[in-house]
């Protein structure tokens, strides 16, 4: 195993303890592993990249652990009442249509590699923000209430906006029609 892959595999394994820290009430260690689990991501990339350590497990596990990572943290926080509901329900869900239309378009016998779109990784970029924000929130570091408030809309319309631009992408796969970019 690469130590890219290794470092990977510390992430996946730092998501329940960032979520029992949650449930515990240690929001401060949540803050800390998240920044951690964020840390490592950098690094993961950075070693792959500049010590021609990229291998085709990597390129799977990597963006799992991010969504593993995100997505768990998302719902620990709505469920909490932290973050709203709907937020939640709208940052998963676009996750499962991404999924759901790889899987479907296989299925099919027509499948699609969906590539990040800038859109995508500006979502996933405030995504981020918004979660480290709250946590430091939560951990007492900084009072953030008007720019989480405000970072709520921005990765709600982010969210919406990335699901539809890789809808418009995937349906013009569908139908066989080329990109004219």
């Amino acid at each position: 195993m690469t130590l890219p892959n290794f470092i990977t595999v510390a992430r996946f394994i730092m998501v329940p303890l960032i979520i029992l820290a949650m449930i515990n009430g240690e929001m401060l260690i949540a803050f800390l592993l998240f920044m951690l689990a964020g840390a490592s991501d950098g690094l993961d990339g950075f070693i792959a990249r500049h010590f021609n350590q990229r291998s085709e497990l990597g390129t799977w596990l990597d963006p799992i652990a991010d969504k593993f990572l995100l997505v768990s943290v998302f719902v620990m926080l709505g469920w909490l009442g932290v973050v709203p509901n709907w937020l939640v329900i709208l940052a998963v869900s676009r996750d499962a249509l991404i999924i759901g239309a790889v899987v479907l378009s296989s299925l099919l016998e027509h499948p699609v590699e969906l590539r990040p779109l800038l859109v995508s990784k500006a979502n996933t970029m405030f995504q981020i923000i918004l979660l480290i924000l709250v946590l430091a929130d939560l951990a007492g570091l900084a009072r953030l209430d008007g720019i989480i408030g405000w970072m709520i809309y921005a990765v709600a319309g982010l969210t919406i906006a990335s699901a539809s631009a890789y809808l418009v992408t995937w349906l013009r796969h569908m139908a066989g029609l080329e990109e004219s970019d």
